[in-house]
């Protein structure tokens, strides 16, 4: 394993023992209107709640529960650190979405640029495991459910 796959498995782990946004109470006083969605993988088990504030286009908030594999919650961890930390609108989540399933889905081909995708970019490695894919898409795919749902 070279150094840089050593600290993306070290950002993984770390999110994974220390999630950011943890627990759905922390999103309730947000302004704006909520949206929830839970996502279950029924593959391996793994599960997400994600709860997004959106006033007018943007998301003011977001806060999450989930159990499962470390790639499942850090993965929910580092999105919606890059979500809530930033402000951003629904447009730019859904764009966020779309690259982040892209990279995911290209098995090695496209890597998650670390400006834009943040400590999530650690998980581009997940697109060389086709079986993994799904746990780190799930807040993913959550997070899209609930700005639709808001």
């Amino acid at each position: 394993m070279n150094e840089l796959d050593a600290l993306y498995r070290e950002l993984i782990l770390d999110h994974s023992k220390h999630p950011q946004h943890f627990g759905l109470s922390t999103a309730e006083d947000a302004a704006g209107t909520t949206g929830e969605s839970y996502q279950k993988n029924p593959v391996c088990g793994d599960e997400i709640t994600l709860r997004a504030h959106v006033d007018g286009e943007t998301i003011t908030g977001v806060a999450w529960e989930g159990r499962g594999c470390s790639i499942s919650q850090a993965s929910a961890s580092m999105l919606s650190d890059l979500v809530a930390e930033e402000g951003i609108s629904r447009a730019d989540a859904v764009t966020l979405v779309e690259g982040f399933r892209e990279a995911l889905r290209s098995r090695g081909k496209i890597e998650l640029d670390e400006d834009v995708y943040g400590d999530a970019a650690a998980l581009s490695g997940v697109s060389k495991f086709s079986a993994r894919v799904k746990c780190a898409m799930l807040a993913w795919v959550a997070l899209e459910d609930a700005i639709a749902k808001a």
